[in-house]
């Protein structure tokens, strides 16, 4: 990275996004302590992650509108404060009660930072220097998740679960500081915003995303038909919080679903993968987290490559090059082994997975905020993270309905990848 161009906006917002990424990632190697240290029962423990879930995903398009009407510097300190404090309470909490409760206000504090992050990047580069920002952006997406692993295993298995939380205080108030100094007042746009709206998105998305991992059926349809009167009511006013234009755009439309199926196949890889590994293989915390390091690497490395790849092949090509590979990576996983042993069984598959989440998470995300216009980057980085917030207890929701297998599981996470491989070659290319 040359700081020389890019200067100090970058690093803190990639930062800012990789902490709120690692956070939750957190949560599958831990998950199993937390539960001991409180004395939570398994539905209780699920609410640990859900109250997170729930609201970083139910008020993304709030947060991403407040971003572009408000203020990128005003609602992004705003939410490093929600941020910070709520990871401090959850680090000294010795209640369920109150780590579910900061759970969800620092959801809530997430779904500012993640659009409003993109939203700073596209306001301060353009042209080369803005898809080069976004290949790092993406690149943190995918490390953020499986670092978290790392850094959760780690920690929890040589100081405490609460150590996950608390080092996000720090880091949060050096972002605060950095950001009072060197990030530049928006001004703010003088236009109503549309408080029903808001209402009815945050009441489709949360019964969604709660319907679908709580596996309640009447609930998920009683969001999708809040979510339709959401758009509905979109549709007939003059200061919508979700304008349907962005949905002209077929290459940004294309890379929403895209985003939604990659979550639909790798939150479940997350959740399941670290829990085969400590069952089967007898892995601890640490272990299995460290297990997730070749596609971390791999990732990350590849990652760094994508400007100049971009560059030759064009940024969809190397998205529909990436998804072929993350389901040959899965394809192949759904083949081994597992009695084999990691090595024999998972380890290449990690490869060429980190291969393909790698060439994936930049393109699709610059797809997601393709030639929206400036005063609705804050909205469409919004629905991008929204995307990525959904699918993941979607496609969780299905496979945990439809199997406990976990060779079947993987077989389900290749289908949503290869789906994802038909949009990308339809819809994300250039006309």
């Amino acid at each position: 990275m040359n700081k020389q161009k890019f200067g100090i906006i970058l690093p803190i917002t990639l930062l800012s996004y990789f902490l709120i990424l690692m956070d939750n990632s957190i949560l599958f190697t831990s998950s199993v302590q937390i539960g001991q240290s409180l004395g939570l029962s398994a539905t209780a423990l699920s609410w640990v992650s859900s109250a997170y879930t729930l609201t970083f995903g139910g008020f993304l398009l709030l947060s991403g509108r407040f971003s572009d009407l408000l203020g990128r510097k005003r609602i992004f300190l705003l939410g490093l404060v929600i941020f910070g404090f709520s990871s401090l309470i959850i680090g000294l909490s010795r209640t369920p009660e109150m780590v579910i409760a900061m759970r969800a206000v620092q959801g809530i504090g997430s779904s500012i930072i993640a659009p409003t992050t993109l939203a700073l990047i596209m306001d301060n580069y353009k042209n080369n220097m803005r898809q080069r920002a976004i290949s790092y952006y993406g690149a943190t997406a995918g490390i953020g998740s499986s670092v978290g692993l790392l850094v959760g295993g780690g920690l929890t298995s040589i100081i405490s679960w609460r150590a996950g939380f608390l080092i996000n205080v720090p880091f949060t108030i050096i972002l605060f500081l950095l950001t009072l100094r060197f990030v530049k007042k928006s001004e703010r746009k003088r236009e109503r915003i549309d408080y029903i709206g808001s209402l009815l998105s945050i009441i489709g998305l949360i019964g969604i995303i709660y319907g679908f991992t709580e596996r309640k059926g009447l609930v998920v349809l009683m969001g999708f038909t809040v979510l339709g009167l959401f758009i509905l009511r979109e549709r007939s006013i003059a200061f919508p919080i979700l304008p349907l234009s962005l949905f002209n755009n077929r290459i940004r439309s294309g890379a929403y679903v895209a985003r939604l199926l990659f979550m639909m196949a790798m939150l479940p890889f997350w959740f399941f993968l670290p829990q085969m590994m400590q069952m089967q293989y007898g892995f601890s915390a640490f272990q299995s987290g460290m297990a997730f390091l070749p596609l971390t690497v791999v990732n990350f490395i590849v990652a760094m490559q994508l400007p100049r790849l971009s560059a030759k092949l064009g940024n969809n090509r190397i998205l529909l090059i990436g998804e072929i590979v993350l389901a040959a990576g899965l394809l192949l996983l759904a083949f081994s082994n597992t009695a084999n042993g990691y090595w024999a069984a998972i380890f290449i598959p990690m490869l060429i997975l980190g291969v393909g989440q790698g060439m994936i998470l930049a393109p699709v995300t610059a797809a997601g905020v393709h030639d929206a216009p400036n005063e609705l980057a804050g909205v469409a980085s919004g629905l991008t993270n929204t995307m990525h917030q959904i699918g993941g207890p979607i496609g969780l929701s299905f496979i945990v309905s439809a199997t406990n297998n976990f060779q079947v599981e993987i077989w389900m996470m290749a289908v949503f990848t290869m789906i994802s491989i038909v949009i990308v070659a339809i819809f994300v290319k250039e006309k």
